[in-house]
């Protein structure tokens, strides 16, 4: 098998000179996103603003009606003796409660003793080593797409993945962090696979369409069809840009030689013999049977603790706490295939692998500090809901034609979504008042649904509002410390662009043929 160094030839690259204006255009959007302050400060600069703006909103009287309780909303200045009480009180709970904070923790506990133990870089290996260094796009594409399905926890896990299959085919694992940050964020919303989320966006359109008609019921089930033929859509849309966009501008994507170093030196399985990798890799592969089989058994019973209210499945414990599952599953597989293969030799060895793996992502933890100070200051002014009605309120006045609506719909949502990246809080926020607009319009809920998953997915990979976002500026600076925001956005907009541009497309001919969005779900 040839080394990754061998096979970086194989890599499309241009150099500088001869790159497209495209290209330059998107290297000055790099030197000018590097060019902000880091992560940290830009967040503390945020908030200075809107804490100014929140000042000027307020004594400007500005207030509108909250379109679920039928309250008036206004804006609270930030800059007042009840802000200071209550956001320097709750800053250590809006800390610790912070959402990716937890879930990042967790699962990195077990991901890092998987990592350590080899069995990614061997899994990469075995299941690409017959792959070109382009056809792995579409191969951590389809992952990212599906993977989803593990909520937050899909970030944690696949962007390092993505990393180590890059690696191995000899092209940039920055990149591979790429694919997969926008797979998961951009493109997640298309997943063929009923997750959680899609029970609370069906549970809130239900109650936003009882407005109009209190018999109407949207399930969990209502955009599958549309869900998984956009997901191999996207993929592929994926894929084709990277390789004729994106590849471009590889070269510019080197990581440091010192972190590269320490990066493959964690994922190497030294003194691992081919026979010894084999049946290691079939016996943790009876491992992951075994333990998928318990859970099976565990949610056999109606009655079981790991299901929800009535039995429910997609509402419940097991669904709820996957983080959990997830670090137990990955701290089962790691320490099989590492005591088989020799990287575990004691007990001491894998709580040192977890303390490693808390390690690499310390500075993820200091830019969560900021991020969710400024979060906290963000919600507690009330400027996210009075963006997000003024929003859905212009949509309603314009009386537009149905697809011109719709176009516009899904830019509003996908503007609205660069400040409130957080999707089910903005469709809380703005369903109440598009579903019934829309009802009113003849259109049924379960398609404003899907309207609502294209607009909020692609713009979340662009912007540094998103979590998300920051979560994998974090990992490209474990690779390259002067990765920045704009080396993200560089390869993410193009991305952002046409993934959004083909996903409009493929929505408006799903109308027009009147093709079901789900079973039992009429597009109009």
């Amino acid at each position: 098998m040839s080394t990754p160094e061998s096979r970086t030839q194989e890599v499309p690259a241009t150099e500088p000179d001869g790159e497209s204006r495209g290209s330059r255009l998107l290297d000055l959007v790099e030197r000018a996103g590097n060019a902000l302050p880091h992560p940290f400060w830009l967040f503390w600069i945020l908030a200075g603003i809107v804490a100014l703006a929140s000042w000027a909103l307020h004594l400007s009287g500005l207030q509108v009606e909250d379109p679920s309780s039928g309250d008036p909303i206004g804006v609270r200045s930030a800059l007042s003796a009840e802000a200071v009480r209550d956001l320097v009180t709750g800053a250590e709970e809006s800390f610790v409660t912070f959402g990716p904070l937890g879930t990042v923790l967790m699962v990195m506990l077990g991901v890092a003793v998987a990592e350590r133990s080899g069995l990614f870089e061997a899994l990469a290996r075995r299941m690409l080593s017959g792959l070109s260094p382009r056809t792995v796009v579409l191969g951590v594409a389809l992952g990212g797409v599906l993977g989803k399905f593990l909520s937050d926890s899909a970030y944690v896990v696949l962007i390092p993945l993505g990393a180590v299959a890059f690696r191995a085919v000899g092209r940039s694992p920055m990149l591979g962090m790429i694919v997969a940050f926008v797979s998961i964020n951009a493109a997640g919303d298309a997943n063929p696979l009923i997750a959680p989320g899609d029970a609370l966006f069906a549970s809130v359109a239900t109650e936003a369409a009882h407005l109009v008609d209190e018999d109407t019921v949207v399930r969990a089930t209502d955009n599958m069809y549309f869900t998984t033929v956009s997901a191999f859509v996207l993929a592929g849309t994926i894929a084709l840009v990277v390789d004729r966009i994106l590849a471009r501008r590889e070269h510019r994507l080197v990581p440091d030689a010192d972190l590269e170093a320490v990066a493959a030196r964690q994922v190497v399985a030294a003194g691992v013999d081919d026979a010894t990798e084999v049946r290691a890799l079939r016996l943790t592969g009876l491992a992951v049977l075994g333990y998928a089989g318990l859970i099976v058994l565990a949610m056999l019973p109606v009655s079981s603790p790991l299901r929800g209210d009535g039995g429910a499945i997609v509402e419940s414990t097991f669904m709820n706490a996957i983080a959990v599952f997830l670090t137990v599953f990955f701290l089962l597989v790691g320490a099989v295939y590492g005591r088989l293969t020799g990287r575990i030799r004691g007990s001491r060895a894998i709580p040192e692998f977890m303390a490693e793996g808390v390690r690499s992502i310390a500075p993820l933890l200091v830019l969560f500090f900021a991020v969710s100070q400024f979060l906290a200051l963000f919600k507690w002014t009330n400027i996210s809901t009075v963006v997000a009605v003024e929003g859905a309120d212009f949509l309603e006045e314009l009386g537009a034609p149905t697809l011109v609506l719709f176009a516009l719909l899904i830019v509003a949502v996908a503007l609205l979504n660069l400040v409130i990246t957080s999707g089910s809080a903005l469709w809380t926020l703005v369903a109440p008042a598009l579903v019934p607009m829309l009802m009113l319009l003849g259109t049924n809920p379960a398609t404003t649904m899907a309207l609502y998953r294209i607009a909020d997915s692609c713009t979340n990979s662009i912007t540094p509002m998103s979590t998300s976002f920051m979560l994998c500026v974090g990992y490209l600076q474990t690779l390259r410390r002067r990765a920045g925001i704009g080396t993200l956005v560089s390869f993410t907009l193009p991305l952002a662009l046409i993934m959004l541009a083909v996903w409009v497309l493929l929505f408006f001919a799903w109308y027009l043929l009147g093709l079901p969005l789900g079973p039992g779900a009429p597009v109009r």
